[in-house]
């Protein structure tokens, strides 16, 4: 038998091929506080209800192909109970990236879901670590969906934009 090779317009071969590589990792600020142990410990029933918010930030640095990602967590544990504050923490976690092969058109989308997504399992350990350290049973926050923040920040925007373009309705 002969090699089979699949006739084809070589597009393949002339895609640019991604290159990205971790340069460094880092917790650019973090903060934690445990609320019930500056009030005092009190008797009651507990039941947590933990918040999590995610924001990200990436910049361009002056080095070739080199670009900054920062995710930000805030957590905030509440009693369910009468809505006491248990625990806030803060993390800000950054990573330098040395990426090459990506479109100009590309590069916003993959710095803010394809670099958080490989920044997640660091950060996540790093919170886990800290509320089991903090006097809590370990948080292990569930997976974020980078790509669905990446769009609702696409649409909040887009909507922002047409409300400053639309005619203003004020009658004077």
């Amino acid at each position: 038998m002969a090699d089979e090779t699949p006739a084809g317009n070589g597009a393949a071969a002339t895609a640019p091929q991604i290159k990205m590589q971790v340069l460094a990792q880092y917790v650019r600020d973090m903060s934690f506080e445990n609320v019930v142990v500056q009030k005092g410990l009190t008797a009651g029933e507990v039941q947590p209800d933990i918040q999590v918010a995610v924001s990200l930030d990436a910049r361009k640095r002056p080095v070739a192909n080199q670009y900054e990602v920062i995710t930000k967590y805030k957590v905030t544990s509440k009693n369910k109970v009468n809505g006491d504050v248990l625990f806030m923490l803060e993390v800000e976690y950054g990573s330098t990236f040395h990426i090459e092969g990506v479109t100009d058109e590309q590069m916003h989308p993959f710095l803010l879901i394809e670099c958080p997504r490989l920044m997640f399992p660091f950060v996540r350990r790093i919170i886990s670590d800290v509320t089991r350290d903090g006097g809590f049973p370990p948080l292990n926050i569930d997976a974020v969906d980078f790509m669905a923040l990446y769009r609702q920040e696409l649409a909040r925007r887009a909507q922002a934009q047409a409300q400053q373009a639309a005619p203003s309705d004020k009658v004077n």
